[in-house]
């Protein structure tokens, strides 16, 4: 996997994140960096320990689904992008209410529900025999900055740039399931 597809794929994993820190961040009365950066070492912690997880996880079976991983990562990347479109073409776009609360309590759940698609993200990697440091290192790095810079994003803008996040995020990753699969089959070199 190259580094541009490793980026875009950091990139579309991390609007789920980016999309809950511009709702969160709408509802704020007041932004400083602490609540920004605590959004980000959530989120981007999460979205680097389950694609870690799902590697590990792809890696202990890569024997047995060697004849049709292509298939798995295609599957995969074509599910999570194609549920980052139905959200994203979702009519539920209210703000959360009141101020949010960053506890361990609040914050831990929605980290944890951002990054699910990146345990299914890891299992891909194994299967096409990505680098996991890189890849789970720029994962984290980019949700942590991502999310951070949404929880500004959504103070300052509001929810306009929420649902076109999570398209173009689930398309990229549609595409880039596509390329692996025409690789595969020796369509693209």
């Amino acid at each position: 996997m190259s580094l541009i597809e490793l980026v875009l794929m950091a990139i579309s994993l991390a609007m789920d994140a980016f999309a809950v820190s511009i709702c969160n961040g709408l509802a704020m009365r007041r932004v400083t960096v602490k609540k920004a950066l605590t959004f980000g070492i959530y989120f981007g912690v999460f979205q680097a320990l389950m694609p870690f997880f799902g590697y590990t996880l792809g890696v202990q079976f890569a024997g047995l689904i060697e004849a049709f991983d292509h298939w798995i990562a295609v599957v995969l990347l074509a599910f999570i992008g194609g549920k980052m479109v139905q959200s994203s073409l979702a009519k539920d776009e209210g703000a959360p209410a009141g101020e949010p609360e960053l506890s361990l309590r609040t914050m831990l759940p929605l980290a944890i529900a951002t990054s699910i698609d990146a345990l299914a993200m890891g299992v891909t990697l194994a299967v096409i025999g990505a680098d996991i440091v890189p890849a789970v290192s720029l994962i984290g790095l980019i949700t942590l900055l991502l999310s951070s810079a949404g929880v500004y994003i959504g103070h300052r803008f509001g929810l306009r740039f929420k649902s076109k996040a999570e398209l173009l995020g689930g398309v990229t990753l549609i595409l880039i399931g596509v390329k692996i699969l025409l690789q595969h089959l020796g369509i693209l070199g």
